[in-house]
């Protein structure tokens, strides 16, 4: 216990500038002995507890108290409108109830779950439930959101805090929003006091459920009941010494070390830890939209810690400028040199920068190259190699192509490669050549799944919509399948095998597959849909396969009355802007590639992808790319269009289109909310006489 007024606070505290946890949160709670707490919701109660200061704030006889809103569905508030009543406390109760199972189950909200349980059971912590509005008003459905924070040191002195802090001194530095809280001090004048005074008053009223306009009601047994459950056999303070341990290693082990910079996640961690114990070799198979990139940043200064020099490979310009943006906000605290090589930047190769650069030196340096520089011999055969190098790949599939694969010859340390889908489509040998340079994957993978679990990507609901070529279109269809099979069945009927026949196989099968992604059935669909599902508010991307087919489905949908926007390379008007705009008033915005690697837009929330691909990785970048988080974005809507042929003719292996796009696309629908996603997907297949449950490796990557 001590004196909150021998503290020196600042009169507000903003993450970026300060460390709020560190500057104001914690030592205001280690010298107090009670602390009043509006929150949000009440899974964030959670983040009442300052871990590292619980102990001794217990020790010390501290007491807590919690006024918080229920944990209802859209469908329960709604339904406030008709007064509060013992039915709705029932509702409440059961919540609440199922919030914190689910809580249980988080593997990231458990531990803290279980120490906030025990305090509960043991009287430390004590909870309250607020609702706007009095019993019976027709606007109950409102819910209670004021924050305010007030500490009292037993001595008469109080802290009053109030604004949008999070105060989980991990939150505050693992996500992303601007957090900042204003300080009040009870002995800091007779205005100031007042201020405090207030708030107090305040409080007190709302927990006695005597302040006008808002209900409070106790905990609910049903939901305290469950809590204390959870705290059975529960030592909370060997919880909070491994929590305390979980977060030192996050700090140490992140990138960003500015005041209140991010903290990798608990999956960015294992991964980080499973590199290590690799030497630090291998592949990241994590999904779209999980934090690949901040994952190789941690890898990144740890090697530059070493005084190793980092390559970083991508395969595109955004992405080099990307790459570019993130290391020098990241590591503002280094006196770090960027060198940058490709898509313009050629300053490598006129001052001959790639051998001193690559040298070893106290100098931290760092090359960001696109693949195609990299892979030119006069990059490679300057580059000083050694176990001082460290290769790191983003989109580490590319460098399986043939013209990319002669970066893998360079000798390094430190390897670290990034995809969501490392194996190269129907290329063997270029996937075997990729894991065997990285030392293939780093285990477990995270997949969509586990990100969506995860909360790094939104839930969504998944539409399928099906296609079918026309008469014009079906023939040429045939045409090229018959084609493809006699060149497969007189190559197999042949003495000597021609080495040539695969590939003329594929380029048969690239000219039937430009048949399904120019499907002029596609571009009547695509306004169909819109007129169906577009609101205003929302954000659509229309993704498609060409330019040509981009103009006609902006063409259609404006002659049907709808506002389309366009963005792709060969646009008239300035890319940014157009993306600035889609993202401050949402709308309509047709495009191509921004899908794909590179291009983040995640406050999307409904896509259409006509593009057709039966590249596996196209297909999970794109749908994944939408799932991106956002604030106020609670749930993702993509739909899917399948182009199906009239028949099927019998085919050689690897030409039937429909079973590979099919199987992923099933694949898909089982992390989506709408399970008949799936029904409608294997319906397809059944009329096709196909077996849904396989999953297919084949394919091609269609972009080298």
């Amino acid at each position: 216990m001590g004196d909150l007024s021998k503290l020196i606070l600042q009169t507000v505290y903003r993450k970026g500038d300060n460390d709020i946890a560190n500057e104001f949160y914690m030592p205001c709670m280690v010298r107090s002995l009670s602390y009043n707490r509006a929150v949000g919701f009440f899974r964030s109660t959670i983040y009442i507890l300052a871990w590292p200061v619980l102990k001794e704030f217990v020790r010390n006889g501290g007491k807590i108290r919690v006024i918080c809103s229920p944990a209802l569905s859209p469908g329960d508030i709604e339904s406030l409108g008709e007064g509060y009543d013992a039915k709705m406390d029932a509702k409440n109760a059961e919540r609440m109830r199922d919030e914190i199972i689910r809580m249980l189950d988080d593997p990231d909200l458990q531990k803290p779950t279980r120490i906030l349980a025990t305090l509960v059971a043991t009287g430390i912590v004590d909870f309250r439930v607020a609702f706007l509005g009095s019993e019976n008003e027709s606007n109950f459905r409102r819910l209670f959101h004021d924050k305010v924070g007030i500490f009292h040191d037993g001595q008469g002195n109080y802290v009053v805090f109030k604004g949008s802090m999070n105060e989980s001194w991990s939150g505050l530095g693992a996500d992303g929003n601007q957090e900042s809280v204003d300080v009040f001090l009870s002995w800091e004048g007779d205005r100031e006091r007042k201020r405090v005074t207030d708030e107090i008053d305040y409080f007190n009223r709302l927990w006695e459920d005597r302040y006008d306009g808002i209900t409070v009601r106790k905990f609910p047994d049903l939901a305290r009941d469950e809590l204390i459950r959870s705290a059975q056999n529960c030592n909370w303070e060997d919880l909070v010494e491994e929590l305390c341990r979980e977060m030192d290693k996050r700090v140490r082990l992140s990138a960003d070390h500015g005041k209140g910079g991010r903290l990798p996640r608990p999956h960015q961690v294992s991964a980080l830890d499973q590199w290590f114990k690799r030497g630090r070799r291998g592949i990241l198979e994590h999904a779209t939209g999980s934090g690949k990139t901040f994952t190789a940043l941690c890898a990144i200064r740890n090697a530059l810690e070493r005084d190793e020099v980092p390559i970083v490979l991508v395969p595109s310009e955004l992405l080099l400028k990307q790459w570019d943006k993130e290391v020098r906000e990241v590591f503002q605290d280094l006196d770090l040199k960027v060198l940058l090589c490709g898509a313009g930047n050629d300053r490598w190769r006129k001052d001959n920068l790639i051998g001193p650069w690559t040298g070893k030196s106290k100098q931290k340096r760092l090359i960001i190259a696109t693949m195609q520089t990299a892979s030119r011999k006069e990059f490679l055969t300057a580059v000083r190699q050694g176990e001082h190098l460290v290769i790191v790949a983003d989109e580490v599939h590319r460098l399986g192509s043939p013209s990319n694969m002669q970066i893998l010859s360079l000798n390094s340390g430190p390897r670290l490669g990034l995809s969501a889908t490392p194996r190269r489509a129907m290329d063997p040998d270029g996937t075997k050549a990729i894991l065997d340079y990285f030392d293939g994957i780093i285990e477990p993978p995270f997949a969509l799944r586990d990100a969506i679990k995860a909360k790094t990507l939104t839930p969504y609901i998944y539409y399928i919509h099906v296609v079918p070529l026309n008469d014009e279109e079906q023939e040429r269809w045939s045409k090229l399948t018959k084609a493809a099979v006699i060149v497969h069945q007189r190559n197999e009927q042949a003495k000597v095998k021609d080495p040539s026949v695969p590939g003329r196989i594929k380029d048969i099968l690239i000219d039937r597959a430009r048949i399904i992604k120019d499907a002029r059935g596609k571009i009547a669909l695509a306004t169909k849909v819109l007129l169906e599902y577009y609101g205003p508010g929302q954000k659509w991307i229309i993704y498609c396969d060409s330019q040509s087919q981009l103009f006609a489905v902006l063409s259609d949908l404006r002659g049907n009355g709808l506002d389309a926007g366009e963005y792709h390379s060969g646009m008239s008007g300035n890319r940014e802007e157009t993306l600035h705009h889609f993202e401050t008033c949402g709308g309509i915005l047709v495009s191509i590639r921004c899908l794909d690697e590179g291009v983040d837009i995640p406050s999307v929330t409904h896509a259409l992808i006509l593009a057709s691909s039966k590249n596996p990785r196209e297909f999970i970048q794109r749908r994944g790319r939408v799932l991106r988080t956002a604030p106020g974005k609670t749930l993702a809507f993509i739909h899917d269009v399948i182009v199906v042929p009239n028949r099927i003719e019998d085919s050689c292996p690897g030409v039937s289109i429909l079973e590979g796009e099919i199987a992923r696309a099933i694949e898909f629908g089982k992390s989506a909310e709408n399970p008949s996603a799936i029904a409608d997907l294997k319906n397809i297949a059944a009329s096709f006489g196909l077996d849904c449950e396989i999953l297919l490796e084949e394919g091609f990557e269609d972009e080298d």
